[in-house]
Order: structure tokens, then sequence, then C-alpha cells
């Protein structure tokens, strides 16, 4: 599935994409909240994104009421459309596509979720249209036990059965296991990456998931990075601002990227937080449990029917806040 970017769009990567770049550039690539300043620049002077590039230094200052050094770094920025058209050819023949906030398919949840934190752009590979898919965050340690690793597989089967989307982060353990077991099952699963996206792409299997429509793996980093834990860990928001439902498999305690997402997932409400319990899981499980996570069980004697079913049924209620006085 491979998308043309919009004059909007195309404008939009040329200002935050490092695509072409040297490691240390002239003129750095607009950020998420530099890009949302400029965003509101655009508004307030009723200037469109998509006249942009071409346009020199003076002419951006003079449209936009902005200073000479962010108009000099505007200016540098766009003035690589030849260069960029050809990046974006390279990607295609690849098979990985870029979509922007500005753009159709890119995921509502992110928008709706994460506000003016969403990626600004998103680079993948597959149907994008799964990323807007019904499914459950499936979590958890890259070191799991044979109990750890027989429930992730019930669990990503289950999925498959429930038409729910296994989103994950693509990394050994729980996340291989349980979306290699939904697409075995004949389902979905959505891998976001911390890591390179042109190096995913080589596994056979992946290559064979994504042409039969199963699998979608994306990223917000440019599709040749190499991994970083930071990059990491801001990742983990994503793979819970997609899903319906998350469920951490095993995670410790109050240390590593699982934990982070999970006790953040707690904090913020954004999704329900199901964690595995029972006599044998690690602790971080237990503490999670204790915060107010849900409950999920390690075995299931009898089959739970439908997972999706399941998750909607031992979901609290939201309780409505108090509100004190009239708004009117």
């Amino acid at each position: 599935m491979i998308m043309k970017l919009s004059n909007e769009s195309f404008a939009l990567f040329l200002l935050c994409s490092h695509l072409g770049l040297p490691e240390e550039p002239d003129a750095k690539p607009l950020s998420a909240r530099e890009w949302n300043k400029l965003e509101l620049k655009l508004a307030d002077n009723s200037f469109n994104l998509a006249k942009l590039p071409g346009s020199s230094a003076e002419q951006i200052k003079s449209n936009l009421k902005t200073d000479d050094a962010e108009a000099a770094r505007l200016a540098s920025l766009l003035d690589r459309a030849g260069a960029m058209e050809q990046e974006l050819a390279r990607l295609a023949e690849l098979g990985i596509w870029v979509i922007t906030r500005l753009d159709e398919d890119y995921p509502a949840r992110f928008t709706e979720r994460l506000k003016t934190t969403a990626p600004v752009l998103l680079y993948g590979a597959g149907d994008a249209r799964l990323l807007n898919r019904r499914g459950l965050a499936v979590v958890g340690s890259r070191n799991i036990d044979p109990r750890g690793f027989a429930l992730t597989e019930f669990v990503g089967a289950a999925c498959a059965e429930s038409k729910l989307v296994v989103y994950s982060g693509g990394a050994r353990g729980v996340d291989k296991t349980a979306m290699g077991a939904a697409l075995a099952a004949g389902g979905f699963a959505v891998g976001l990456l911390a890591d390179s996206l042109e190096k995913g792409l080589r596994a056979a299997d992946a290559r064979t998931a994504i042409e039969e429509g199963q699998l979608v793996l994306a990223t917000p980093y440019s599709p040749h990075a190499s991994f970083n834990v930071g990059m990491a860990m801001a990742r983990n928001k994503l793979i819970y601002a997609l899903s319906d439902f998350a469920l951490v498999i095993a995670s410790d305690a109050e240390k590593g990227g699982t934990w982070a997402g999970a006790e953040e997932t707690l904090k913020s409400g954004m999704v329900p937080l199901f964690v595995v319990e029972g006599s044998d899981v690690p602790d971080g499980n237990r503490l999670l449990l204790k915060r107010g996570a849900i409950p999920f069980p390690s075995t299931f004697d009898d089959s739970p029917g439908s997972l999706g079913d399941w998750l909607e049924e031992h979901t609290p209620a939201i309780e409505p806040v108090a509100v004190q006085g009239s708004l009117f």
C-alpha cells in the first residue's frame, strides 16, 4: 500500500524529516513542538503550508512575520524537494510509505489521545488502515518463561478469533510471540518499531505477512534509524495509544520499558490496563495490580469465548466526575 503525499503533507515532510540530512545538519528538522508553533503561525497569518516550498527566506519572513534565523532555517529545510522526492521513491521501492498528521490515513487515536505530542510523521509498510482497527496492546519482557510464552501464544490466537489487532513493539519475547500467534491464526498485527524499519522488512516472514495484508510495521523514526532506549521508551506510548485494551504479560518492578509504559498508562487512564495475575508472576505484575491494574488470569480452564467480549465485561465502568457548581 503506497500512498502519495499531498502538497501540504510533502511540505510538512520537508520541514520535519531527518532523511537525507547529515548527523549534524546546518538546519535541524522541526520537532513536534516546533511544528505545533509553526502551524499556529501559519493559521494566524492565513498562509497555506503548501505554498512554503520554493519560498525564499525573505518571503517566509514576510509571510509568517518571523525572525531572520527561523526564516533561514525553514527556507533551508524546504529547499530539498528534489532530493526528498528521490528518497520517497527509494522508500516506495522498499514498500515503505510515509503519512503525516495532515493525512486521512493517519491514526485518528494518535490525534485524539496524544494531541500535540502525536508523531508528526509516521513511516510504515503494510495496509495503514490496520492502524485504525480495534485491538489489544500486548507488552512484556523480552525474556519470558514457558508459562508466559504459552499464555502469550494463547492471547495472540484469541485476538485473531476475536478480530482484535495485536498491537505490540516488534521486539523478541512477548512482542513477537503475540504477533506471530495472531498471524498464524489468520489474524492481524501491528508492530510499532524503535529500530530500523528497513531492517525489519528484510525478514521473509514479515514481508509475507505484509503482502497478505495481515501485518503493518510502523515507526515515527527514520526508517534506517538504529535502536536506542530513549526511542523505545517514547514508542511505548504509541502502542497504548492505538489500542482499545492493553495487557501486560510480565513486567519487572519499577524498572524497564514495560514497567514505565504500564505505569504511565495507569496514571493517564488512556486505555484499560490488564495485568497477568498468579502465584508465579513477576514482582512488577503484583505491584501494578496493587496500583489498580485489572487482573488477567494466567490460565483459562475453559475457552473465554470472544476475548474482546471478555475484556469488555471485565473493564470497570468509569465513574462520572463530580463537578462543583454549574457552568451555566
